[in-house]
């Protein structure tokens, strides 16, 4: 049955996306980060809904009377780089022939990050966007916190399977991000009962997080909350509201869920510590020897590991985003996705600097601010997690693209008006 509901739910939103590309956009986001479609159980799961959504949005694109072009901003020819980078390491891998998948499954999530980017014309389209991305995750979220709830802290939450978070620490660290995202969402809700349920589906995801028994997840959570009181409105009732909850929900966590947080004091004896370590280790020297290019995909084995490794036998994969990206592609594809990081949390500083003194435009400053919380949660939380690929951050760093133009557009339009009145004025 639930695979049947997916099929119609997919089926029927073709049409209006062939009408509007841009609900294509939020229907690919949908499918490819909550991956509706493996809560199957039968034909759905395997079913290549992502490509057809994908496909449908191109053509529409192009037969459409407006024009959809990438703009070509410092983040965009920084990304282009970044992934021309990543495409031309694959000739000199370690394993040439065993790359290909994993390429073309990094170029389609950069690619339809870029159409995603084509597609943010307007402030709704933005909103969709991030309305997509809570609910997509949040689905999973308010389920974990309940989990989490009902069985006292006693398991750990996971993601679902089969997709990028399915990991206790992988989803812990998407719902760190979607947070922040639904924070902003709350002002955007008129409903008193819809600012509840947004309410208290943020305490959830805070709950499910702290149910992964992630550490990383942990430490990114932590830092999440002090910028996002630092970023936010309404400190004081926020502060309060942190100063109750966090204490409350430690408490509430069993005795084993401290002992494995307690193991960040003595990584020295923890064996998953030291193996990522190791794996870092393993990651730095590879780039030394191979600085331009690294070594491409695919490189987390005994062999590369016995000649790269300080412990040739404790073999793991990358466990943070920066070394991961660092050993894949070298120093080069390390610095292009470090600038990409930097210009991107610039665009949105350049938003906040441009925008907070316009009262029209305080809707972008608001969604800047969390945005970049939520870039923060996954800059801290993935430096142990191997999601250099994850594409809700691509999606979001054209988010704060997209707005950056149509702050840029306003303000321009704002000009052009004043312009206008002094001059009629002037000859009045």
């Amino acid at each position: 049955m639930r695979d049947v509901i997916i099929t119609l739910m997919v089926f029927g939103a073709l049409p209006f996306i062939f009408r509007n590309p841009s609900y294509g956009m939020a229907a690919w986001i949908w499918i490819s980060v909550m991956n509706p479609h493996m809560q199957g159980w039968g034909f759905a799961r395997t079913a290549p809904y992502a490509a057809i959504i994908a496909a449908v949005t191109m053509l529409a694109m192009l037969v459409n009377r407006e024009r959809y072009r990438l703009p070509m901003t410092g983040v965009v020819i920084t990304f282009l780089a970044f992934v021309a980078w990543m495409s031309v390491g694959t000739l000199f891998a370690f394993y040439p022939g065993m790359v290909g998948e994993q390429l073309i499954k990094v170029l389609k999530i950069m690619g339809m990050s870029l159409v995603v980017l084509m597609l943010l014309k307007k402030r709704e389209h933005v909103d969709w966007l991030i309305w997509t991305v809570v609910l997509s995750l949040g689905f999973y979220g308010v389920k974990g916190g309940i989990f989490t709830l009902v069985t006292g802290g006693a398991y750990r939450v996971w993601g679902p399977s089969g997709t990028f978070i399915d990991g206790n620490n992988e989803v812990a660290l998407a719902l760190v991000m979607c947070i922040p995202l639904m924070y902003y969402l709350i002002d955007r809700i008129e409903n008193k009962w819809g600012k509840r349920a947004m309410l208290a589906s943020i305490g959830l995801c805070a709950i499910a997080a702290l149910g992964s028994y992630s550490r990383g997840a942990a430490l990114a959570l932590g830092a999440m909350l002090v910028f996002m009181w630092l970023k936010g409105k309404h400190k004081i009732k926020l502060g309060l509201v942190l100063l109750i909850v966090v204490p409350l929900a430690l408490v509430f966590m069993p005795e084993q869920w401290h002992t494995r947080l307690d193991t960040l004091n003595s990584y020295e004896q923890d064996a998953s510590a030291m193996g990522r370590i190791n794996a870092w280790k393993m990651a730095f020297n590879l780039a030394n020897d191979r600085p331009m290019f690294g070594g491409s995909f695919e490189i987390y084995n005994r062999e590369i590991f016995s000649r790269y490794a300080p412990v040739p036998d404790d073999v793991h994969a990358a466990h943070s985003i920066y070394f991961q990206v660092l050993g894949e592609h070298g120093w080069v594809g390390f610095g292009l996705y470090l600038l990409l990081g930097f210009l991107t949390w610039r665009a949105g500083s350049w938003v906040l600097n441009h925008a907070r003194y316009v009262d029209e435009l305080q809707w972008a400053c608001d969604m800047v601010r969390m945005i970049q919380v939520s870039l923060l949660g996954f800059m801290v939380g993935g430096a142990f997690l191997s999601l250099a690929y994850f594409d809700v951050p691509y999606y979001l760093m054209a988010a704060l693209v997209a707005v950056r133009l149509l702050v840029e557009k306003e303000l321009a339009q704002r000009s052009d008006k004043a312009a206008v009145k002094e001059v009629a004025d002037a000859v009045a």
